[in-house]
């Protein structure tokens, strides 16, 4: 048996991109394993094999049970990984980044910290939404008006649009039945959205914590980008499927949310969205490097050098590289 020390690493090239893979997968009453680089779903109508490089998210229904090996293989490829109840849908866990690029990751960072740049991005992330109203100039109070006004305008249209009556958004956290069949909808498609859009993020590398709207919570970016098509696709979805039948809320929901997906290349458009928001110059020029693998350490004045060398010099305390001293 081969340990991590020694398995050869998997280089971003060799992995299906986030926009590539399927939106997710869901399975329940089964055992999950893995056979070489697929994952297998084995129940009493037998196994099905899963190439796991395919997988966005995966998601683990009522009755089912995952080996290390299954998580293992899933964790290299950068699949997220959720656990999720009969009566909604719940993100628990994810895997490593596609990307081995920290540029996303330090964009973000750099967005971030900057109060200026922060609601710069938050309205950016409201154009996005809005694309018909200009939010330049807008703070965030006011920007959290216009967003509420518009949602509540989402819902009306829709109810109106589908027949389907629309009393109020209404969810009790862990009582998933206590709301009407268009609120369950809402909510189970919400959901599979936050586990997309966090698989999304974990594979281009970037913090799930630091987010630009939302705040305080480990999720908060994820959440962010989450809410980017909520109006677009998830709620008009929900009441599609509340329209059409009161029975299966769940189930139906999130099968036409995953058609409705790869109808869209939603996936696809999540990448290219985020890269816009971090890295709006390096985005419109096609040069991100998030697909690069490559380790610099940091010197002075903004300048890299080469990782895997060492800068000592044999006699003193410092070394020179190029036009930079290197000193410690």
């Amino acid at each position: 048996m081969t340990t991590v020390s020694r398995r050869a690493a998997l280089s971003p090239r060799q992995l299906t991109r986030t926009g590539e893979r399927l939106s997710f997968v869901y399975l329940e009453r089964c055992t999950v394993h893995r056979d070489a680089n697929a994952i297998t779903a084995e129940d009493a109508d037998g196994t099905t094999h899963i190439p796991s490089a395919t997988i966005g998210t995966l998601l683990l229904g009522p009755g089912t049970r995952i080996t290390h090996q299954a998580m293992s293989v899933l964790g290299e490829t950068g699949a997220a990984v959720c656990w999720v109840g009969e009566q909604g849908v719940r993100y628990y866990a994810g895997g490593r980044a596609l990307s081995r690029s920290s540029a996303l990751a330090e964009a973000q960072a750099v967005q971030w910290a900057n109060p200026r740049s922060r609601l710069a991005v938050a309205r950016a992330m409201y154009r996005l939404r809005f694309p018909d109203e200009d939010p330049a100039g807008l703070t965030r109070q006011e920007l959290l008006g216009r967003e509420g006004s518009r949602v509540k305008d989402c819902y009306r249209a829709q109810s109106a649009r589908t027949g389907v009556p629309w009393r109020g958004r209404r969810y009790t956290p862990g009582d998933f039945a206590s709301g009407d069949p268009v609120n369950q909808a809402v909510t189970a498609a919400a959901q599979c959205m936050y586990g997309i859009a966090h698989a999304v993020v974990a594979s281009l590398g970037c913090s799930p914590a630091l987010g630009f709207i939302h705040s305080g919570h480990e999720l908060s970016f994820v959440l962010d980008i989450a809410d980017l098509y909520k109006t677009e696709i998830g709620i008009p979805l929900a009441f599609d499927v509340a329209a059409e039948d009161e029975e299966d809320i769940g189930p139906r929901t999130r099968r036409a949310l995953r058609d409705r997906i790869s109808e869209t290349s939603l996936l696809d458009r999540c990448v290219n969205d985020i890269k816009r928001l971090l890295l709006p110059q390096a985005s419109a020029a096609g040069t991100t490097g998030d697909d690069l693998d490559v380790v610099t350490l940091q010197s002075d004045r903004g300048h890299t050098v080469a990782a895997g060398h060492n800068y000592g010099s044999e006699t003193g305390d410092y070394d020179v590289y190029g036009d930079v001293e290197l000193s410690w």
